[in-house]
């Protein structure tokens, strides 16, 4: 019986294994491509399209220098893709904390209701909900810039969701003796909600920052000035007799995602433990 949970359990990690190596080959392909020589990229091309050699013969950072130094336009592409993300972060952290802290901690009619449709919003695809934002943006005289894409994502519902499931495990001793004390509900979300739900906001700005560092769909939709345009939509565009310059900037761009993907790692996985522990 023992041998036969052993060799199961040997089975699963042999499995995972395979889907982890799955997962992470492009990510490598891609690295190490970015070192290339184009004369090599175009014979591992044209020669190997099943068998690509991952490390290169010659190392050379020229598709780097290209991306970096003799085109600016790389940079400024990213820097519109930093321009979006960062307000998106900051602002659905700032608007998420008050409303779910509304929902938690306030009482008025309808709060129940009010969330109940938070939630069905939550559910609606990005795709259904394009249409009306446009809309929206086109009334106000913000489409074709960034505010189109920066204020849907800051009102977004699931930053409530999740922070609003955080705040209602707290306990409640703390908020009714800051009462008693006289202390308001500004001070009282950010001397003591804010510290007690700090995974769950540290988790809704890496889940936020990857949906926003990756962005395609809102781009597309509502910017359509180019030098305007995130980077997402930009690598697409990248000329393609230069895979070299492709494999490095793709490379580049996925940087600052998987540093902060596996940096707020734990602070995301104990966020969404700690958000399901209580409805």
């Amino acid at each position: 019986m023992r041998a036969t949970r052993k060799a199961a359990s040997v089975i699963c990690y042999l499995v995972f294994a395979a889907l982890a190596a799955a997962y992470i080959l492009p990510l490598v392909i891609t690295l190490t491509n970015s070192f290339m020589g184009q004369s090599e990229l175009a014979h591992n091309l044209f020669g190997y399209v099943i068998r690509m050699p991952l490390l290169p013969s010659d190392v050379t950072l020229a598709q780097y220098r290209q991306i970096l130094i003799e085109s600016p336009i790389y940079l400024n592409m990213l820097w519109n893709t930093i321009a979006i993300a960062t307000p998106v972060i900051l602002g659905t952290l700032i608007v998420s904390s008050a409303a779910a802290y509304a929902f938690t901690v306030l009482t008025f009619k309808g709060k129940e209701t009010l969330f109940f449709i938070y939630l069905v919003v939550m559910l609606l695809p990005l795709q259904v909900t394009l249409m009306p934002n446009y809309i929206v943006a086109d009334f106000l005289g913000i489409r074709d810039s960034w505010l189109a894409i920066i204020l849907p994502g800051i009102f977004s519902p699931f930053g409530v969701f999740i922070l609003r499931r955080q705040m209602k495990v707290m306990p409640v001793s703390y908020i009714e003796a800051a009462q008693i004390d006289g202390a308001g509900h500004l001070r009282i979300l950010s001397r003591i909600v804010l510290p007690l739900v700090k995974s769950g906001l540290a988790a809704l700005a890496v889940l936020t920052f990857i949906e926003y560092w990756n962005l395609i769909d809102q781009a597309i939709v509502f910017i359509e000035d180019i030098d305007k345009q995130p980077m997402s939509l930009f690598l697409s565009r990248i000329n393609q007799k230069q895979m070299g310059v492709t494999f490095a900037a793709s490379s580049f761009y996925v940087f600052p995602a998987l540093v902060v993907l596996l940096y707020g790692a734990d602070y995301l996985r104990d966020g969404i433990r700690l958000s399901s522990n209580k409805t």
